[in-house]
């Protein structure tokens, strides 16, 4: 039998603004395939939510940055799409899966630049072309940016250059996919309190504090602040939305 919701994958949903994506999702009345990296208990209690909200759950184990694993995990994710939600395809997809390196131009390592860009845009790039086959017409991608491709930060040159490159490539996988009805949208969340860079954010007090003063609102975001806006993206009402770019900042550095 087959679903009649909506299917949304996520990736990195374990933890962070990709749980809060998950979680903002199944709200919204999808069903929610997410991967994980290491934490499998933790992505076991987000499954839970997931149920308790009344929507079917799933947790997958990808390293997005590794593409000699991407032939298996689609395999997979057909194979459990097919028994246990009945079909072979989803909707939505949102590259969400991410980490910082934060170093000054001068100081970044080679090896931290390309650690970086195989997860934030190599990784991205080709699982998207992977899964691409399986993602319904009226379905829709929503990649993930930061207000950083905005506004200058020291210590984040790698990895805003390398979302400006996923910002670009949206557009063009907008224009592109246009044909099959899938619309892609970005993403640009602005700091957020998260473990991100060992939840710098967050538990720095001092950088919390300057964060939120350049903030028009005041304060620095937090996870619910971000996951509503994609459930908003991976739902009818936003059908009419493609190729643009959402920063969620709450007016950061204007």
């Amino acid at each position: 039998m087959s679903s009649k919701n909506k299917i949304a994958v996520v990736t990195g949903g374990s933890r962070g603004l990709g749980k809060d994506m998950v979680i903002s999702l199944a709200k919204n009345g999808l069903d929610v395939v997410f991967t994980y990296q290491n934490q499998h208990s933790a992505a076991k209690a987000v499954v839970r939510q997931i149920e308790e909200l009344g929507q079917k759950g799933l947790a997958l184990k990808l390293d997005v940055s590794d593409t000699s694993g991407f032939d298996l995990f689609e395999q997979t994710l057909s194979a459990e799409l097919q028994s246990r939600f009945g079909t072979g395809t989803f909707d939505f997809l949102i590259n969400n899966a991410g980490f910082i390196h934060y170093a000054e131009f001068e100081a970044i390592t080679e090896q931290q630049f390309t650690e970086m860009e195989n997860v934030h845009l190599k990784g991205p790039f080709f699982l998207t072309q992977k899964l691409l086959r399986h993602i319904n017409a009226f379905g829709g991608i929503v990649n993930v940016s930061s207000g950083l491709t905005r506004f200058a930060t020291p210590g984040f040159a790698a990895y805003a250059a390398l979302k400006g490159a996923m910002e670009t490539l949206t557009k063009y996988q907008a224009k592109e996919l246009g044909n099959r009805k899938i619309r892609v949208n970005v993403i640009a969340p602005g700091a957020i309190e998260t473990d991100i860079m060992g939840g710098a954010v967050r538990d720095n007090a001092e950088m919390n504090q300057y964060l939120a003063s350049q903030t028009a609102l005041g304060r620095v975001g937090l996870p619910e602040d971000i996951g509503g806006v994609v459930a908003f993206l991976c739902s009818d009402a936003a059908g009419w939305i493609n190729a643009q770019r959402i920063e969620i900042s709450g007016g950061s550095n204007l």
